[in-house]
């Protein structure tokens, strides 16, 4: 898998390279790269926004400036090759990100991530540009950087082999297993915690009652 994330700060991607499962991706062959908006602005001085028609606080990314990123990516025209590969536009109005989509994203070939600033995108990023348009939650943080690390997170660590071992996303919250409930709760030593001790089921040895108890715990958690 190739994700390329779009960028006025690439330097913030260095650290979540360097975790431990996204390395182990990388090792695999597969890539993940930040691309710097400003290197290939048309505009002078590294200019990549403007203020936005109509008045009001705050600056708006160009569509001129992503189109040029873009197209010196792929070395094609990006509104001619709009549907070749997914392009996601991060923006608080966009659909939220879930399980379901990070399942569906991390079966693509190559993924392209436009991360907002400011005010964010032009809207013909959105319209002409983007397949996808979307968002990690119900606030505004100030980029899409955190945002494409959440989604870069959620997707490189479905790929076979970048969490270590085959079983470690067998039982995870949300997953098919768990039918996309909540992960159920988790107990180690010691025993006995200040007067707080483990479920007797987690310790009775018998592994089809702990199931059945770590899946009911597990649907309770449904909200």
């Amino acid at each position: 898998m190739k994700i390329d994330v779009f960028t006025l700060f690439p330097d913030w991607f260095d650290w979540f390279r360097d975790q431990r499962h996204v390395r182990n991706a990388l090792e695999l062959g597969h890539s993940f790269d930040a691309i710097d908006l400003r290197a290939t602005t048309p505009l002078t001085a590294g200019q990549v926004d403007d203020t936005p028609y109509g008045g009001g606080a705050g600056m708006v990314i160009r569509v001129d400036v992503v189109e040029a990123a873009l197209r010196a990516r792929w070395g094609a025209d990006p509104v001619e090759a709009r549907g070749s590969r997914r392009v996601i536009a991060l923006a608080p109005s966009g659909r939220q990100f879930d399980e379901q989509l990070a399942a569906e994203l991390a079966g693509e070939d190559e993924l392209a991530i436009l991360c907002g600033r400011y005010e964010g995108f032009d809207e013909r990023v959105h319209e002409h540009l983007a397949t996808d348009v979307l968002s990690i939650g119900p606030y505004v943080v100030a980029g899409g950087e955190l945002p494409a690390m959440v989604i870069g997170d959620a997707i490189l660590r479905k790929l076979p082999g970048a969490l270590g071992h085959e079983d470690s996303a067998l039982e995870e919250s949300f997953s098919a297993a768990l039918g996309g409930a909540p992960e159920y709760p988790h107990y180690t030593r010691p025993a006995q915690w200040r007067g707080h001790g483990v479920p007797d089921v987690l310790v009775s040895g018998d592994h089809g009652r702990v199931r059945e108890w770590r899946l009911e715990q597990s649907r309770g958690r449904l909200r």
